[in-house]
């Protein structure tokens, strides 16, 4: 008698066993809403664009501004710029896939040359 009372509270392995079918956990396409837009990333630019720059940057200024400061205050702005459009896009749109790159160049429009350095990392 007492060894049938160990054999019922000993569980089998067979009562243990148990087969769980898991399915694939990858996400092959992103949902309607994660998807990226090129549209949507234009107009968060143009408004950040707008509100630095707007009324604040004419050819009188920027001759003045050039005449006065070095790249470095150009580098300066242009971070900040990038920095502003890439936080607005970060926080307005649901973007969990995609690694966010923004590139500001600030040029003059006058004569032709143009030389920019950029930095990736």
């Amino acid at each position: 008698m007492a060894e049938e009372i160990q054999n019922d509270t000993q569980p089998s392995s067979q009562q243990q066993q148990t087969n769980d079918i898991v399915l694939p956990t990858y996400i092959m396409k992103p949902d309607e809403n994660e998807k990226f837009y090129p549209s949507q990333v234009k107009q968060i630019a143009q408004d950040v664009l707008k509100d630095e720059l707007d009324g604040k940057i004419d050819e009188r200024w920027m001759e003045e501004w050039v005449e006065y400061n070095t790249a470095d205050d150009f580098e300066s702005l242009s971070k900040d710029i990038a920095d502003k459009i890439k936080t607005k896009c970060k926080n307005t749109l649901n973007l969990p896939r995609y690694k966010l790159i923004v590139q500001v160049t600030i040029g003059q429009k006058k004569d032709q040359g143009v030389s920019i350095t950029s930095r990736c990392l």
